[in-house]
C-alpha cells in the first residue's frame, strides 16, 4: 500500500517502511503473489503491518541466507510476505530447510521431517492455546495519543482470541528496564556487519560457502568491477559516485559510518559480551523467559511494539492485520517527510514464540485471520484490478 490517502484537501505519502518496502507493496497491490523480506529487526514485520500484509519473521537458521547481503548473521532472517497467513504458509514452505551453505540452519530440530505450516492452517489454532500479554510493555504507551487507536484494537483482536478458546495470561517482561536501556544491539549489529569471522564461526566450524557478513559476501562475487571488498570502499565509491548524488546529510551512509567507528568486528570479546547480554535480554529477561515461566505458546503485542524482543534472540514472530488509524488522525510524518501515521494506515498484531515454533504461530495467526478479516476492511486509496490468475493460465 505505497499509496496516495486523502486527507480533507490534502495529500499525503504514507511510508511503506523499510527495508522491505518494496516486497511490501509488490504483495500488497498484486503485482506478485507473495514476496520475500529480509529481516534483522523489523524488516519484514513493520513493511508487512504498514501494507497491511501476512509476514512471517522466522527463526534465525530456518531458511537460509546465503547470498544474502547481509547486515547481522546473528539476527538476519528471510521470510514471507503474503496477503493472507495460508500464503504465507505456502512460501515458507518451500524456502525452509537446511542449507550447507549456511550452517546456521543446522540446528533445526528434525529437518528430515520439517513441520507442514500449510496444514497448521487451522480454524481452531487457538482453542486451548497459552497466550500471555506482557502488560509491562503495553503499559509503556497506554497513555500516548499516537497508540489510542492501536491499543483499541488490539483489546478487541485480544476478545476474538478469547471467544475462539484462548487463554490469556499477563506475562509480564521482568527486565524491561534493562532491555530499554541497553545498547548491545548496536553493537552487535555494526561488529556482525563490518567483520569477517564470528566468535560463533569459532566455536561452531562454519560450513563451505557460507556468506556471514559483508566482506565475506563482496568476497564470493564472480565479478567485482569495482573492487570494492570491504565496508569502507563501499561507504567511499557510494560517496564519490555521481549517480548517488550523495551529500554530507545523506542517510544512507549513516549507518555505515557508525559500524566503522564502531573500532572492531565480530571476533572481539567487547562483541561477544554484547551478544551474550542481548542472549538475556530477549531470553530470560523478556520474551523468552516470559514464554518459559507461564508455559505459553506465544506472546502477543501490537507489532509496532514486538521486533526487537524477538531479533536480538532470533525467535519467530507472525504479524496478521489488525485495523488502521481512523479518518480524524493527525498526520505524523518523519525526517524524510513521508507519513508514519495518518488517515487509514493499517497496522498489525503479532503473536510472537520460542525459536522453531512457526507452526505453532502459523496456527494461531490463521484462526484470528478467519475470524476477522481485518485485510478486507481496510480500503487502500489506490487499488489493484489485475490479479495473477487473470493473466497467468491455471494448469
Amino acid at each position: 500500500m505505497c499509496r496516495l490517502v486523502l486527507n480533507h484537501a490534502d495529500k499525503f505519502v504514507e511510508d511503506p517502511s523499510g527495508s522491505s518496502a518494496g516486497s511490501g507493496v509488490s504483495s500488497s497491490l498484486g503485482l506478485a503473489w507473495a514476496s520475500l523480506g529480509t529481516e534483522t529487526s523489523g524488516s519484514i514485520l513493520s513493511p508487512s503491518q504498514q501494507n497491511n500484509l501476512v509476514g512471517i519473521k522466522p527463526t534465525v537458521g530456518l531458511t537460509s541466507r546465503f547470498l544474502v547481503i547481509p547486515i547481522s548473521e546473528h539476527q538476519d532472517t528471510i521470510g514471507p510476505m503474503a496477503r493472507t497467513v495460508k500464503d504465507a504458509a505456502y512460501l515458507l514452505q518451500a524456502i525452509a530447510g537446511r542449507d550447507s551453505r549456511d550452517n546456521y540452519t543446522s540446528a533445526i530440530p528434525h529437518p528430515k521431517n520439517m513441520p507442514d505450516y500449510v496444514a497448521a492452517c487451522q480454524f481452531e489454532g487457538l482453542k486451548g492455546a497459552r497466550i500471555g500479554i506482557p502488560s509491562n510493555v503495553i503499559n509503556l504507551y497506554v497513555n500516548t495519543t499516537q497508540y489510542a487507536p492501536v491499543l483499541s484494537a488490539f483489546n478487541s483482536m485480544v476478545n476474538v482470541i478469547k471467544k475462539a478458546g484462548g487463554v490469556v495470561v499477563d506475562a509480564p517482561f521482568t527486565g524491561l528496564a534493562e532491555y530499554r536501556a541497553s545498547g548491545n544491539s548496536s553493537i552487535v549489529l555494526g561488529a556482525d556487519f563490518r567483520s569477517g569471522k564470528s566468535c560463533l564461526d569459532q566455536l561452531v566450524k562454519p560450513a563451505a560457502n557460507m556468506t556471514s557478513d559483508l566482506e565475506d559476501y563482496l568476497g564470493r562475487l564472480r565479478t567485482n568491477p569495482n573492487k570494492i571488498h570491504n565496508l569502507t570502499q563501499l561507504r567511499d565509491w557510494t560517496e564519490s559516485h555521481p549517480q548517488e548524488q550523495w551529500s554530507p546529510t545523506a542517510r544512507d551512509v549513516r549507518i555505515w559510518n557508525n559500524s566503522l567507528a564502531l573500532g572492531f568486528g565480530n571476533d572481539d570479546i567487547r562483541f561477544w559480551n554484547a551478544y551474550q547480554a542481548n542472549l538475556y535480554l530477549g531470553g530470560n529477561a523478556t520474551l523468552l523467559g516470559a514464554i518459559q515461566r507461564n508455559n505459553l505458546d506465544a506472546v502477543i503485542l501490537p507489532t509496532s511494539f514486538a521486533a526487537g524482543f524477538a531479533a536480538i534472540v532470533g525467535s519467530p514472530v507472525v504479524t496478521v492485520p489488525m485495523g488502521a488509524y481512523p479518518a480524524n488522525t493527525t498526520v505524523r510524518t518523519n525526517a524524510f517527510n513521508v507519513t508514519t501515521a495518518g488517515p487509514n494506515i493499517p497496522f498489525g498484531f503479532a503473536f510472537l514464540g520460542d525459536r522453531f515454533t512457526e507452526a505453532k504461530l502459523i496456527s494461531m495467526a490463521y484462526a484470528l485471520e478467519q475470524r476477522t478479516h481485518i485485510r478486507d476492511q481496510v480500503q487502500p486509496y489506490t487499488q489493484p484490478t489485475i490479479e495473477l490468475a487473470d493473466v497467468v493460465k491455471r494448469r
